[in-house]
This record gives C-alpha cells, sequence and structure tokens, in this order.
C-alpha cells in the first residue's frame, strides 16, 4: 500500500472518530467547553505516554521541532476550545462542517510555509467540496448564530494551521506519537488554572461521555497525524469532509436529527468529491 492511499485511509478513519467524539461532547451537556476538553487531550496524553515508553527513544523532540510543535499545541488547543463552543451553540451537523474549514486551511497554509504544490484537479475538488459544505451550512443572516458560526469558522483555520504544522513535523521527522503527547500534555496544562477556579461537578453520565469524547479524540488524533505523515494537505485534506456524513448518521441515530433536502444534497457532493479524487490519485499512481 503507498502512502497517499495509506494517508486517505487514516483521515478517513479520523473523521469517523472525530464526528464520534463531536457527538459525545454534545452527550456531556452543558459542561464548560474548557473542562470538556480536557477530558478529551488527558485520554489522549495517556494514549501517547504508553506508546512512547513502548517505543522507547525518550520523551525529547528532535532538535530545531520545539516551535513547530508550540504552534502544533497553540493552534490546536484554540480550535479545540473553537469547534466544543460551537457544538453545544449549533446543530452537530453545522459545527462539524464549519470544522471542516480545516482542510481548505491547510492547503492554503501548505501552499504558503511549505511551498507544496496544488495540482489544478486538486483545487477544483476542494472548491467544490466547499461548495457541498455551504450546502450543509445554509449561511443565514440570524445574529444569533453568527457569534457561534463565527467561532466555529476560526476552529477550523486554526485546525488547518495545527495539521500544517503536523506535515511540517513529519518532514522533520518527528515521531507522530510524540506529537500527540506534546499537544495533548501543552493542552491539558493550559486549562488547569482555569479547572481549578471554575471546574464544575459532573453526573456520572457526564463523565462516562467525556470519557468516550476522549478514547474518540485519541483515534481521531493519531489517525489524522498518521494521514498527514503520509501525504500532504492537497492529496488527501479533500476526504476529511466525510466526517460530515458520519455527523449526519449520528446525530440521526443519537439525537433524532433529519438533514433537509439541501444538507442531502451537500452530503452527496461531498462524497462524489471524494471517490473522485480518490479514482484519480489511484490513476496517477498507475500511470506513473
Amino acid at each position: 500500500m503507498n502512502s497517499k492511499t495509506k494517508g486517505i485511509l487514516f483521515i478517513l478513519c479520523s473523521a469517523f472518530c472525530f464526528a464520534l467524539m463531536n457527538a459525545f461532547v454534545r452527550l456531556a451537556g452543558d459542561l464548560p467547553q474548557v473542562q470538556k476538553s480536557f477530558f478529551r487531550n488527558a485520554v489522549a496524553f495517556v494514549f501517547a505516554l504508553i506508546i512512547l515508553m513502548r517505543q522507547g527513544g525518550g520523551f525529547r523532540w528532535k532538535k530545531g521541532n520545539l516551535p513547530l510543535l508550540i504552534v502544533r499545541a497553540s493552534f490546536g488547543t484554540i480550535g479545540i476550545l473553537c469547534n466544543y463552543y460551537a457544538i453545544d451553540h449549533l446543530l452537530l451537523s453545522d459545527a462539524s462542517m464549519l470544522n471542516k474549514l480545516s482542510p481548505f486551511a491547510a492547503i492554503i497554509f501548505s501552499l504558503i510555509f511549505l511551498h507544496e504544490k496544488v495540482k489544478p484537479v486538486q483545487a477544483a475538488a476542494i472548491i467544490v467540496a466547499f461548495g457541498g459544505a455551504l450546502c450543509i451550512i445554509k449561511p443565514s443572516f440570524d445574529l444569533t448564530e453568527f457569534f457561534p458560526a463565527l467561532v466555529g469558522f476560526v476552529g477550523g483555520v486554526c485546525a488547518g494551521a495545527a495539521y500544517t504544522a503536523v506535515r511540517a513535523l513529519s518532514q522533520r521527522e518527528e515521531r507522530g506519537a510524540y506529537i500527540v503527547f506534546f499537544f495533548s500534555g501543552f493542552s491539558c496544562l493550559s486549562v488547569v488554572p482555569w479547572l481549578l477556579m471554575h471546574g464544575e461537578p459532573m453526573t456520572l453520565a457526564q463523565t462516562l461521555s467525556l470519557l468516550g469524547a476522549g478514547f474518540a479524540a485519541a483515534g481521531g488524533q493519531f489517525s489524522i497525524t498518521a494521514a498527514y505523515s503520509n501525504a500532504p494537505a492537497s492529496e488527501i485534506s479533500v476526504f476529511d469532509y466525510s466526517q460530515v456524513v458520519f455527523a449526519a448518521i449520528l446525530g440521526f441515530f443519537l439525537f433524532g436529527q433529519i438533514p433537509d433536502w439541501l444538507s442531502v444534497l451537500g452530503y452527496c457532493i461531498i462524497c462524489g468529491v471524494s471517490i473522485g479524487m480518490f479514482c484519480y490519485n489511484r490513476r496517477a499512481i498507475k500511470s506513473y
């Protein structure tokens, strides 16, 4: 299996895990977003710690990688907090779609900072997929939803910046488990002061929901790290839009949410683009 195919499979796995994470976050109720993010990152930190201990090699980053690790961790933390705020204040599918602006942002950041080339077919696929995203979001001028939507948009852009840093770190041969370890530890430590002063008690159901969100996030984090380590954003990021489809399915079964015809159209567009890009990449590999 070549690296591009691996990247696609990893990013599809990541999309499902993050859709499941969002569902668990919604099930946790009205707890503060900071408290939810702590549990999400704490579980991922434990997983990364275990993997690093088994792999050996210590807990030190490779020389020169600290600035990129901080960039990845900082933008990743902001992106999580914004995404969780959007999940609590918007429809699950809308919040997921806003977060899925991250691949679009990742391509722009990769083009600017990593100088990765974007083929015309790939650029067109991203534009069409983004159009499908707009069908699902159905933008309006309702001011009551403007601020949560803006926060969700910022979260998606920050996630794109974080994934670009992951790609740069992989090019510098930083270990994937260590990237997750540093990010998760950084995120947990950054919210501890707030938790000590404003943390709220949780019921058993809320605790289990947040633990579930943490396990799903860990799977998504390791998968997305592996995806961008195997292939550039311009070739695989479009497949990240599949999270919207997963979110719609989970929203229906868990919350009774039924998408309208415009949302279904958006899902079809995104799936069609994903399949088309997969076939295009396969033909390009065979011809090469």
